[in-house]
C-alpha cells in the first residue's frame, strides 16, 4: 500500500506533517482492513469454542427451520463462513468488504425478525457502514473491468 494511492482521493490533501507518512484515508483503510479481518475470524472461531456467548440464541427460529441440522451445527457453518470472510478481507479487501456487508445485512434481518436484540442489530448496522467504507477505500473489486470501462490504463 503506497502513500500515493490514498493521496488521490478526490478533494483530499494531506497536511504537510502527514505527507511523509500515510494519509488519513490510508490510515482509515489500514484500521478498517485490520478490524474486518480480525473480528470475523475471532467471532468465527468462537462459534467452535463458545467463550464469548451462546451463539445459538441469536438464530431466528425461521432460519433454524430453513437450515439442515441443529442450531449448533448451523452456527459451526456460520463460523466457517466468518473465518473465510475475514481471510478474504485480508487478501482482497475490495471484494471481502462487500462479502462482509452482505453477511452483516443477513445478520441484521435475522435479528430484526426475532423481535429482539435490536441493540445488536443497530451495532451490526454500524459495522455494515464501516465495511462499506472499507470497500470504497479499497477501490473497485474487479480492476480489469474498471480499466476497460474507464479507459484508465494505470
Amino acid at each position: 500500500m503506497s502513500h500515493t494511492r490514498f493521496s488521490s482521493v478526490r478533494g483530499f490533501q494531506a497536511p504537510k506533517r502527514a505527507q511523509s507518512t500515510q494519509t488519513g484515508a490510508g490510515q482509515a483503510f489500514v484500521l478498517l482492513r485490520t478490524v474486518f479481518t480480525v473480528a470475523p475470524i475471532a467471532f468465527g472461531l468462537d462459534k467452535f469454542f463458545g467463550v464469548l456467548t451462546n451463539w445459538e440464541r441469536y438464530l431466528a427460529p425461521w432460519v433454524n427451520d430453513l437450515v439442515p441440522g441443529t442450531a449448533h451445527q448451523a452456527m459451526l457453518a456460520v463460523g466457517v463462513v466468518e473465518i473465510l470472510a475475514g481471510i478474504l478481507v485480508a487478501v482482497r479487501p475490495s471484494i471481502g468488504a462487500y462479502v462482509i456487508v452482505a453477511w452483516l445485512a443477513g445478520i441484521i434481518v435475522n435479528l430484526l425478525t426475532m423481535g429482539s436484540y435490536f441493540d445488536v442489530a443497530l451495532r451490526d448496522f454500524g459495522l455494515l457502514v464501516g465495511a462499506l467504507a472499507l470497500g470504497r477505500l479499497a477501490g473497485p473489486p474487479f480492476r480489469a473491468g474498471h480499466r476497460a470501462a474507464t479507459g484508465n490504463a494505470r
